[in-house]
């Protein structure tokens, strides 16, 4: 039986490799965006009579460092998806190893970043304000909050629906309104409080880039940990078929 050990090392290789490949989608194509969102900021501080911030790091400084943190964050997450699959298949952490992975993954994305993302869409820097961070990061826990919550219970009916025998389209219902019972809570949170001044086009590229992005960090997460656990399946078939007695003639 696969142990503990090897599925956190699973995790953290899949979700390192995830992250770095999400961080270097990020430096080619998000960070020009960002690269713009910081020009206008600029432009504005200036227009206002505002002395220039001090850049610490250089942009070329602050990629790297995006890259090594996609890294670190992929691995944290690898870590934590393992903790998570090894609880919910205790009994049989062989079985299904790319089916479980798939739908695991898909789970998480959904309750840590989907979720909260159509409540509280990411905004580029300079459209907040900065005595709002505190209201902001209380929404968004809060939002996340509620996604898991409803995650969970969405796995927990649906898991127990398919043991009794329920159809397939009855528990695919069971989990939409579950999901659309979520998305309704999370809009009677309070709005952002900041009122974006950015260009439109230049607010929604940096949008659907944040969602490329993490999602790109999921999949791949989902499909790195999914075939380490096919390979590692075969293996220890191959091993059984070989250290199998002969039947004698």
């Amino acid at each position: 039986m696969t142990s503990l050990l090897f599925l956190l090392g699973r995790g953290t290789f899949a979700g390192g490799v995830a992250g770095l490949v999400s961080g270097g989608f990020s430096v080619l194509f998000a960070e020009p965006v960002l690269d713009r969102a910081v020009r206008l900021e600029a432009a504005r501080e200036e227009a206002r009579g505002a002395s220039a911030a001090v850049e610490v790091f250089s942009r070329s400084t602050q990629h790297t460092g995006l890259v090594v943190a996609a890294v670190g964050t992929g691995a944290a997450i690898g870590v934590l998806f393992a903790v998570v699959y090894a609880v919910l298949h205790r009994r049989d952490p062989d079985s299904a190893p790319w089916k479980r992975s798939l739908m695991l993954a898909g789970a998480g994305f959904t309750g840590v970043w989907l979720l909260p993302f159509l409540r509280y869409p990411a905004n580029p820097p300079g459209v907040g304000d900065p005595g709002t961070v505190g209201v902001r990061g209380d929404a968004w826990l809060a939002a996340i909050g509620i996604s898991l919550i409803a995650v969970v219970l969405a796995w927990s009916i649906r898991t127990w629906l398919e043991r009794h025998g329920h159809p397939a389209p009855l528990r695919q219902l069971a989990v939409a309104a579950i999901m659309v019972t979520a998305l309704g809570s999370l809009f009677a949170l309070p709005d952002n409080p900041d009122v974006v001044n950015a260009p439109a086009t230049l607010v929604w590229d940096f949008r659907v880039l944040s969602a490329a992005s993490v999602g790109l960090l999921w999949a791949l997460l989902a499909v790195g940990f999914g075939l380490i656990g096919l390979r590692a399946a075969r293996t220890r078939m191959g091993a059984s078929a070989r250290t199998a007695p002969v039947p004698a003639a």
